[in-house]
C-alpha cells in the first residue's frame, strides 16, 4: 500500500522534529520546507495528499503561498497553521478553501485527526456506514414482518430512504444491493398492505390524509395564519424531496413534514384532480360531469383544476386572495418569476410545476436521458440540478422575502419499472403502464390489485363492467402483440400510476421564511 504523503512547510521546521518522527512512526512520509518558494517548487516536480502550511513566514506569506497553490493544485488539501487567531486571517484561508485550521501550538494528535479528517474521511464513514446498516437491516427486517398501519409504512418507507441515501455515498456495492431487495421485499409486503386495508380508508374515517382531503386537512389551517404560497411540484418522490432540501434550507426553516398517501392509480388525472377539489374521481365525475373526463374520453384531463379548487375554496368558506398558475415551460416558469411580487398581496399563491413528470417520460422517449438518469441515484440528481437553477427557486427566494409560508407538495410518486406482466384488454382500455381500466381485462392476478367494483375504492366505472387493475412492485403492464419491442422499450423508465411505496408515500413540507 501506497504511503501517504505530506508536504510540510514552515519556516522554524527544525522545531518540529517530534512531530514529524511521530508521522513517520505512524507509516506516513513527510517532506519537509522552510519557505512558500520552495514549497511551490516542490509541488511541482512532485505528488503530495496534503498539505501543513504555515501561515507566517518571511518571504511568501502563508496565505500568498495557498492561494499559489490552489492555482496549480485545486484539489490538493491544505492545512493552514498558524499562532494568530486574527479572524481576518481565518476568514481568507476558509475563503481560499482550505481543508482544515490549526492554531500553535499543535499537538501530534491534532496532526493525526486532521489527516483522518481529510484523507481518511471516506474510508471512515464508508466502514461506520456499512456497520450501522448492517445492525439496522435485522430491525428493518423484524419490522416488515410486523408493521400493520398507514403511520408505520410511512416511517418504514422514510428509514429505507434514508439508508439508500447514506450507503449511495459509499463503495460498498454488496451493502446497497442488500438495501435494494429489502426495498423490494417491503413494496412486496405494501402491496398486501394496501389491497386488504385501502378500500376502508374511505369509509371508516380513520385512514390517512390522502388526495383528496390534504387542502382540507393541511393546507387550509395554515393559510389563516400567513400568506401561503403552495408548491405542487408533479411526480415529485420522497428522496427527490430531500435532494431539495439543502438548497432551500438557507431561505427557509421547515417547520413540519407529514408523509401522506396519493389516492389510486398514483396518476396526475385522478391524484392531482381530487387535491384541488377536494373529492374523490366518483364525487368529481357525479357533481362536476362537464370537469370530469374518464381515461378513453378525449382532450385534457387537467384542465380544470383552478376551477376546482375554486369551488373547494368556496365549499370551506374561505375568504381568500388567491391565483392559480400551471408552468410546464421554461418560459412560463420565468415570465411569472419576473412578475412573482404582483403575488404579494394573496393570501394564497398556487403553482403548479410539471418539469419532474416532463422529465420522466422525457427518460422514456430519448436515449440521453436514459444515460443521464439511468438509476435512482442518478434520477435524484438530475431533479437537483434542475432546481438549484430553475425559475421555480427564483420564485421561493422572492416569497421569502414577500414573508410567505411555504408549503411544497406532489401529487404522487413514480417508480422505476424493471419487469413486464402480461395483459389483454379490448380497444377501449387505458393506456397507462401501471394501470388499467376497461371491459374484460385478463391478467397475472399475482401482479396486481384489482378493483372488479370501482365505487368501492371511489372510482368512477366508464361502463358498467369496467374494472381496474394496479400493478404492484417494479411491474409495468405490457400487451401480448410485440411484447419483446415493447418490454425493451419501457424497461428501466420511471411510471407512475400503481401501488408502491415509491408512488403512494408522498411528502407534504410546510416551511417558514427566515
Amino acid at each position: 500500500m501506497k504511503k501517504i504523503t505530506i508536504l510540510w512547510v514552515d519556516d522554524e521546521i527544525d522545531l518540529l522534529k517530534p512531530h514529524i518522527l511521530f508521522l513517520e512512526a505512524k507509516n506516513y512520509e513527510v517532506v519537509t520546507c522552510k519557505s512558500g518558494q520552495d514549497a511551490l517548487e516542490e509541488i511541482t516536480q512532485n505528488q503530495f495528499d496534503i498539505v501543513f502550511l504555515d501561515e507566517n513566514m518571511p518571504g511568501l506569506s502563508g496565505l500568498e503561498t495557498l492561494n499559489e497553490i490552489k492555482v496549480h493544485s485545486p484539489s490538493l488539501p491544505v492545512v493552514m497553521i498558524t499562532k494568530s487567531e486574527e479572524e481576518y486571517i481565518m476568514e481568507e484561508a476558509i475563503g481560499s478553501k482550505i481543508a482544515d485550521y490549526l492554531i500553535k501550538p499543535v499537538n501530534p494528535n491534532q496532526i493525526l485527526l486532521s489527516l483522518k479528517k481529510n484523507l481518511d474521511h471516506s474510508r471512515l464513514i464508508s466502514e461506520k456506514t456499512t456497520a450501522n446498516y448492517q445492525q439496522e437491516f435485522r430491525k428493518i427486517a423484524m419490522d416488515l414482518s410486523m408493521v400493520n398501519s398507514y403511520q408505520e409504512w410511512a416511517e418504514l418507507y422514510k428509514k429505507l430512504i434514508y439508508w439508500e441515501l447514506q450507503l449511495e455515498e459509499i463503495e460498498d456495492s454488496g451493502m446497497f444491493e442488500i438495501l435494494e431487495s429489502q426495498k423490494t421485499e417491503a413494496n412486496s409486503q405494501f402491496g398486501k398492505f394496501i389491497d386488504q386495508h385501502y378500500p376502508g380508508w374511505f369509509s371508516a374515517g380513520d385512514g390517512p390524509v390522502m388526495s383528496h382531503t390534504l387542502f382540507k386537512e393541511l393546507v387550509a389551517p395554515g393559510i389563516r395564519e400567513k400568506p401561503t404560497l403552495l408548491v405542487v411540484i408533479d411526480n415529485l418522490r420522497y428522496d427527490q424531496w430531500l435532494a431539495f432540501e439543502d438548497i432551500i434550507a438557507p431561505f427557509y426553516r421547515k417547520r413540519k413534514e407529514v408523509p401522506y398517501y396519493s389516492i389510486l392509480p398514483t396518476a396526475t388525472q385522478y391524484a392531482r384532480n381530487a387535491i384541488f377539489s377536494g373529492l374523490t374521481p366518483l364525487d368529481m365525475e357525479k357533481k362536476y360531469p362537464k370537469w370530469w373526463k374518464n381515461d378513453t374520453d378525449e382532450g385534457g384531463k387537467n384542465l380544470h383544476e383552478e376551477d376546482f379548487l375554486g369551488e373547494q375554496i368556496k365549499r370551506l368558506g374561505l375568504n381568500l386572495n388567491w391565483s392559480y398558475h400551471k408552468i410546464s415551460s421554461l418560459k412560463q416558469g420565468k415570465h411569472l418569476s419576473q412578475n412573482f411580487r404582483s403575488q404579494k398581496n394573496n393570501d394564497l399563491t398556487v403553482i403548479v410545476y410539471n418539469f419532474v413528470d416532463m422529465l420522466s417520460h422525457a427518460k422514456t422517449e430519448m436515449e440521453v436521458i436514459k444515460e443521464l438518469a439511468s438509476n435512482d441515484k442518478a434520477y435524484r440528481s438530475l431533479t437537483q440540478s434542475w432546481f438549484k437553477n430553475s425559475p421555480l427557486l427564483e420564485m421561493i427566494q422572492q416569497a421569502q422575502v414577500l414573508g410567505f409560508q411555504l408549503i411544497i407538495t406532489t401529487d404522487h410518486g413514480t417508480i422505476n419499472v424493471k419487469q413486464a406482466s402480461k395483459v389483454i384488454g379490448d380497444r377501449d382500455t387505458s393506456l397507462n403502464l401501471r394501470y388499467k381500466t376497461g371491459r374484460s381485462l385478463t391478467y397475472e392476478e399475482k401482479d396486481v390489485l384489482e378493483a372488479k367494483d370501482p365505487s368501492k375504492i371511489n372510482l368512477p366505472s366508464i361502463n358498467m363492467s369496467s374494472s381496474f387493475i394496479f400493478a404492484k412492485n417494479d411491474l409495468f403492464f405490457a400487451y401480448p402483440n410485440n411484447y419483446n419491442h415493447f418490454v425493451g422499450y419501457y424497461r428501466n423508465t420511471y411510471q407512475h400510476g400503481g401501488v408502491s411505496l415509491e408512488e403512494m408515500i408522498i411528502p407534504f413540507v410546510v416551511l417558514d421564511p427566515r
